[in-house]
């Protein structure tokens, strides 16, 4: 076996440990292949954090090659790689455990080792005894550490089995110091924990550690967010003398999840002081946050703390007038220290202070517009009453507003459109959308007539519309609608309900969301893609 050198010294200050590369990737729905798991670390090591736990070589095959490729691809400036692996197999010498070398050939300079703490899984799980189990987790840990890694030991179900056996689970964190672990991880493996459990047991854990001197480890925490606690048990675990806390990028995770890495790095350094990694740093904490939820397929929620983007979103009309004389009368702290904005949401809820935030948010002064003002915010209230709602549609509102100042754009007036739908011979349903445009800003009004087919009709319809508008306007072919959204209004009415959809389009380095209302889906979907391409061609400077 070929042994990479590579001796480490302890990174010294608070640790801040990702583990989505691998806990994280447990997610249901969630799957990272290598080139994945390659952006997501650099993206997480331009976030600052310590550690980046690549995965389990020598039991994933993925993650071997990660390793392989990470060493010649993968240019770290702030975090150090680490690899996760198992103390050696009950009744195996260590120096013959396959899956013990697989972690010193992957050539990670740190090593984080899973062994069993409950006695429960011990003896029901291992199938061995209390005292094998302390010899594989002293053994693995004395062998990988003379061979000059870091040793870290995540001591599994931790605060479950010190809850069962407090001495037994203290023994295996006293065996993993003696052998020579950096870091002593207590993890809710389950979940189960509540903040006022975990400093008790902390302060229980800190005598007893001090009793059998064993007290010169760093302590860590692994917190899962079964009860909705996995931040604030990371948070208490903290204020109890942890200088290690592990977590994933926007809580990604088995079941419910990890502790959320976002959330913990605020709260450290913006509620609790923490001087954890460069302001310029943290200001890139949405960016990265919601770059890697496109890499991994798993979008940032929009209620996320700090980084969604409703997380400094202000709907009602109470909340935006204290906000035009101090933002922070209503926001807990500045979005921009996390890279964040602040962001008005249009409703019918919203006065003309709102819409008058709303208003510079998009690059328009309202002030001294009293009239206007009026005018907009009860227009808004009227279409929202009947299916409108431009929380989301920042697009059609800036139309509303350009209409209201006489300024809306006019590509085309609409003369006809029409959309038909057939089952043909051959069982599948055949789909097709005549437009009818009149050209604006031409004296001669020239009409466009196109015809296009689809796959519904819809699709059709935008098709066809694209189509009339392509000979003036070829710009439209770089938009590209990427999100379609329909919601029933009034589901008791059946077939007569009212529709309302909602349309995401991006190109020429915008994306926005339109929306439309209509008795069906098709005359709602029309407006939306209309408004979608009129918006569009505006923005561009068309």
């Amino acid at each position: 076996m070929t042994i990479p050198s590579v001796p480490t010294t302890p990174i010294p200050g608070f640790h801040l440990y990702d583990t989505t590369l691998r806990d994280g990737s447990q997610q249901e729905g969630l799957t990272l292949s290598v080139a994945d798991k390659l952006a997501v670390a650099r993206h997480l090591d331009d976030l600052g954090v310590t550690y980046i736990e690549g995965g389990w070589p020598g039991a994933v095959p993925r993650d071997t090659e990660f390793f392989a490729r990470a060493a010649g691809e993968l240019e770290l400036h702030h975090a150090r790689l680490a690899a996760f692996g198992a103390t050696r197999k009950a009744g195996v010498p260590v120096a013959e455990d396959a899956q013990v070398a697989a972690l010193v050939d992957s050539g990670a300079p740190t090593i984080t080792l899973v062994a069993k703490s409950d006695l429960r899984h011990v003896t029901g799980a291992l199938r061995t005894t209390a005292e094998e189990n302390l010899a594989m987790v002293r053994d693995t840990v004395a062998h990988l550490v003379g061979l000059g890694r870091e040793v870290f030991l995540d001591a599994e179900h931790f605060f479950d089995g010190f809850v069962h056996d407090a001495d037994y689970t203290t023994s295996v964190l006293v065996a993993a110091q003696e052998a020579g672990a950096a870091v002593l991880v207590l993890c809710d493996t389950n979940g189960g924990m509540l903040p006022h459990q975990v400093t008790e047991i902390i302060e229980d854990l800190s005598g007893r550690l001090v009793a059998a001197g064993a007290d010169r480890a760093r302590l860590g925490a692994h917190t899962h967010n079964d009860t909705g606690c996995a931040v604030a048990n990371a948070l208490t675990a903290v204020r109890s003398g942890i200088t290690h806390v592990q977590g994933c990028i926007n809580g990604y995770g088995e079941r419910t999840g990890n502790a959320d890495l976002v959330t913990l790095l605020s709260n450290l350094q913006l509620k609790m002081g923490m001087d954890l990694v460069p302001a310029e740093m943290l200001a890139e904490t949405t960016r990265i946050a919601h770059a890697i939820g496109e890499v991994v397929n798993m979008p940032v929620t929009t209620r996320a703390p700090y980084v969604g983007t409703s997380a400094f979103a202000h709907k009602a009309g109470l909340h935006a007038s204290a906000i035009k004389v101090d933002p922070d009368l209503y926001q807990h702290t500045d979005p921009q220290l996390v890279g964040n904005d602040m962001r008005m949401i249009i409703s019918d809820m919203a006065g003309r202070a709102s819409i008058e935030l709303k208003g510079r948010e998009l690059g328009f002064d309202l002030t001294g517009e009293p009239e206007l003002l009026s005018r907009l915010a009860a227009t808004v209230k009227q279409r929202e009453a009947i299916g409108y709602s431009y929380e989301a549609a920042d697009a059609s509102f800036e139309l509303l507003l350009l209409d209201q100042l006489g300024r809306v754009p006019s590509y085309s007036t609409v003369e006809s459109w029409r959309a038909t739908s057939q089952l043909g011979r051959d069982g599948t349903l055949e789909s097709e959308a005549t437009v009818k445009l009149l050209a604006d800003g031409d004296s001669s009004h020239e009409r466009k007539v196109a015809i296009a087919e689809g796959n519904g009709p819809v699709n059709a319809l935008d098709l066809a519309l694209r189509a009339a508008l392509r000979e003036r306007h070829p710009e439209v072919d770089e938009f590209e609608l990427r999100d379609f959204k329909v919601r029933i209004l009034d589901a008791h009415h059946g077939t007569d309900a009212t529709t309302r959809v909602l349309v995401r389009t991006s190109g020429r380095g915008l994306e926005f969301q339109t929306v439309g209302v209509g008795p069906n889906v098709i005359e709602a979907s029309w407006e939306a893609i209309y408004d979608a391409y009129t918006y569009g061609l505006f923005k561009s400077g068309v």
